[in-house]
């Protein structure tokens, strides 16, 4: 059996992170960060596709890789249309979608990079666990007006990985567990993890669910109702609120724990409230999934850049014990997760999904 060599490709707002793997193992990477001035001249980001290509070649080509050995090139997912969780093959289809798709993200130029690469190569190109990965159950998708439902937006590729491990380490299958695992980052996303299948999760996109350092959360419907009714503020603001400027950044002008701990070390009463309140909400948002599972939990597990903090974390644990043992996995070693998508293709573990379209442009969005 011949050495599988994947390039993982994910792309950021203003940064690419790319790494190239020997089956499990990481032989280099590197996370390459755009000036403003380099990106100002594209008008879109999906006008960016030959500028980063040409940057993930040069990154190829200054590690003295040949191009040729790759078995697989794998690319973050993008705003596609909702999908079942897994790993798909990247085809035309796919990639026309997200040139016209009307949602702007970084993600949408994760499949096309991939392609683009593995033409070069004449491999094939996937992407797995998209942000739009739903598996959500019927009843959970329900609210009290008819004509809005509740969507699966979340970091399903973090997610999925974090299970993944946490299931080796009890030494069980992913498939006969009951997680619930929680993303803490610059959003923050907690999905049921029901055998298998996230069958419950917040919109992490659109702010649902607790406030994070990013996003407002789940906010009182009339009071929103009433600013938005005002005429004070423009639809982009009341977004900006909701995505990008709520949350930490609206109480305390930063998205970063790191510099809010800083505050409350320097004295600052209302730092350390307003990141007590949003360890309060991530804990009671996180207890709100035990009655998916009937409270037959095998593990809660905490996820992302924030879940580094010890403080964090033991406060989580402190409030949410008596519903399972809590795990801390922390990190979202995205280049690895998409990488180990692809091997369990090439290895015959799972066969690839090919992604059809269903419906208009962002369907279901």
């Amino acid at each position: 059996m011949s050495n599988k060599y994947i390039l993982a490709i994910n792309p950021g707002s203003t940064s690419t992170k790319l790494a190239v793997f020997l089956e499990e193992e990481l032989l280099f990477e590197n996370k390459i960060i755009h000036s403003i001035e380099e990106l100002a001249v594209f008008d879109f980001v999906i006008d960016q596709r030959e500028f980063r290509r040409d940057i993930i070649l040069k990154f190829l080509r200054e590690n003295s890789f040949d191009i040729t050995l790759l078995s697989a090139v794998v690319g973050r997912g993008g705003i596609l249309t909702p999908m079942e969780s897994g790993t798909y093959l990247v085809n035309q289809d796919m990639v026309e979608y997200l040139y016209n798709n009307v949602i702007e993200h970084a993600s949408n130029l994760g499949a096309i990079l991939a392609m683009d690469i593995a033409a070069i190569a004449g491999i094939n190109a996937y992407i797995v666990d998209p942000i739009v990965v739903d598996e959500m159950d019927d009843i959970a998708r329900i609210t009290g007006i008819p004509e809005i439902k509740r969507l699966s937006i979340f970091h399903a590729l973090n997610q999925k990985a974090a299970a993944r491990e946490a299931a080796k380490k009890i030494n069980k299958k992913y498939e006969d567990c009951n997680f619930i695992v929680c993303h803490l980052g610059g959003g923050i996303s907690i999905g049921a993890h029901k055998k298998g299948k996230v069958v419950d999760v917040n919109n992490a996109l659109n702010g649902e669910g607790p406030f994070s350092p990013e996003r407002a959360g789940t906010i009182p419907a009339w009071d929103l109702v009433q600013m938005v009714f005002s005429k004070k503020y423009s639809l982009s603001v009341i977004k900006k609120m909701l995505t990008g400027k709520g949350g930490l950044v609206a109480h305390l002008g930063t998205n970063d724990v790191r510099e809010v701990f800083k505050m409350i070390d320097n004295g600052d009463k209302k730092a350390n409230l307003i990141l007590t309140s949003m360890i309060y909400n991530i804990a009671k948002y996180i207890g709100s999934m035990a009655p998916v599972f009937e409270g037959n939990v095998d593990l809660i597990i905490l996820t992302g850049g924030i879940a580094y903090n010890d403080y964090v974390v033991n406060k989580i644990k402190n409030m949410l014990s008596f519903i399972s043992e809590v795990m801390a996995l922390p990190g979202e070693d995205e280049l690895k997760a998409l990488a180990l998508g692809a091997l369990r293709v090439l290895r015959g573990e799972e066969k690839a999904k090919i992604w059809k379209f269903k419906g208009g442009l962002n369907a279901g969005y």
